[in-house]
């Protein structure tokens, strides 16, 4: 049964990693892997790895089982309702077009200082929000700006990167920064103070690289004309800055609230979409019932990205069971005796996070290190951050920002790991020797 739990997981894996040529929703297979897992678990508990600590602690199997199933849900609980709230706000900024103040300030047809300038507001806008719902809005706007595919499919490559370095930095910048935070394996000040350089380098190298060829094609960018961009809201450019505005006031000051209050993030989130809700009911209700319904934090519900919400549900709980099962204890046992060096093991683990999500990669680190072993702030974690982050970005579906580019601009998986890996893995390298540098010479270590 212990093999069994293994090899359901796994298989769950697979079919989660062929989404695409499978098309069927990888959230459909993770819910099935999630509670296979729990059921396998739950009638071979006597051969887990666990099993004998089990019965010298607790009287009934049943009862740890249930206790676990409690104590993992509770932890992804607090993850999703985060999300939830986040991708809401975002939700709420998108509809009332208050990303203008960004997309409309973009005019040059440089091609290299366009790129330039489209891969650093990524890079600091996925610090405030999560890099999926970043790479969809800097997607939108290079098919906004932007006629010849290469061309997009170059840009959305370096928004993929940028995404993922700047949300690597940020506590609340992508999904497995979040989970860490939440965690307490890291705090707010510290993440970004230790792991800022290492993901600037990874994005830096890369753009210098990409401009020494592009520099040699001095062909000018073909933008699309004014006419062909047509305004998709009725909404005001006051109504637009003012969203924006809160927007992103309230999706960046979650981790002020956290310092202030001690509570959880999600509690934060959750206040700001209220008081937004309240906001845009005051500033529509002079408005016909439909268009208030279109720019009701109701309606924004219905937006949201459900399928990704129910993913991460079903593979946490997923490795919630190898965690339960006592899977992950001897995994990490492995991997110190195999590589030794956090260096090595977290270097391994980035790697991972290319060709699987680093969301079950970071559950499974989380899992599997105690913060007996590694205090919070370690240098074991800021690594795991800054690796799990932007080693996703070496294939197109290593993250969900990739993924998220991939199905808005189309790009295809070879022409990315030809064009666009070679970059990202040199980036991802660079960062990880200045993250070295940083701590080590000049720092003298933690």
């Amino acid at each position: 049964m212990a093999l069994l739990l293994v090899t359901v997981f796994v298989c769950g894996y697979i079919l989660i990693a062929l989404e695409h040529p499978l098309k069927i929703d990888k959230a459909a297979s993770a819910l099935i892997t999630g509670a296979l897992c729990w059921i396998v678990l739950t009638f071979g508990m006597e051969s887990m790895p666990v099993y004998s600590e089990v019965v010298s602690t607790h009287t009934d199997t049943r009862a740890y089982l249930e206790h676990s199933l409690f104590e993992h849900l509770g932890k992804i609980a607090e993850i999703l309702f985060f999300l939830l709230g986040a991708m809401t706000i975002v939700e709420l900024v998108d509809v009332h077009d208050g990303f203008r103040a960004i997309t409309d300030r973009i005019t040059t047809s440089n091609r290299v200082k366009l790129l330039w300038i489209i891969s650093w507001v990524t890079f600091f806008l996925s610090a405030g929000l999560d890099n999926m719902t970043t790479s969809i809005i800097m997607c939108a706007l290079l098919r906004r700006i932007i006629k010849k595919q290469d061309n997009m499919w170059l840009f959305g490559g370096f928004v993929i990167i940028a995404a993922n370095s700047g949300g690597a930095w940020s506590p609340i910048g992508d999904v497995t920064t979040i989970m860490l935070w939440i965690g307490g394996q890291v705090t707010t000040l510290n993440i970004i103070k230790e792991t800022f350089l290492a993901s600037f380098i990874s994005l830096l190298v890369p753009l210098i690289a990409v401009s020494y060829f592009l520099g040699r094609d001095k062909a000018e960018l073909e933008k699309l004309s004014e006419g062909d961009i047509q305004s998709e809201r009725i909404t005001t450019p006051f109504e637009q800055n003012l969203l924006f505005i809160l927007g992103g006031a309230a999706l960046l000051s979650v981790p002020v609230f956290k310092t202030v209050t001690h509570m959880p993030p999600y509690m934060g989130v959750l206040l700001a979409v209220g008081v937004l809700w309240y906001v845009t009911e005051l500033l529509h209700r002079g408005k016909e019932p439909d268009l208030r319904r279109e720019f009701s934090v109701a309606a924004m519900l219905h937006r949201i990205d459900t399928p990704s919400i129910l993913f991460f549900l079903g593979i946490l709980l997923a490795v919630g069971s190898l965690e339960s099962s006592g899977h992950l204890d001897h995994m990490a046992e492995l991997l110190d005796q195999t590589f030794g060096s956090i260096y090595a093991i977290n270097g391994m683990i980035g790697v991972l996070s290319s060709i699987v999500d680093n969301v079950p990669l970071v559950a499974a680190c989380m899992g599997m290190y105690e913060m007996t072993d590694f205090p919070p702030d370690h240098e074991f974690w800021e690594l795991l951050a800054y690796c799990a982050g932007t080693g996703g970005s070496i294939l197109i579906i290593g993250s969900a920002a990739g993924v998220a580019s991939m199905g808005i601009l189309k790009i295809d998986f070879l022409w990315y790991m030809r064009r666009i890996s070679p970059y990202a893995l040199i980036g991802y390298l660079s960062g990880m020797v200045a993250y070295y540098i940083e701590n080590h010479i000049f720092m003298g270590g933690h």
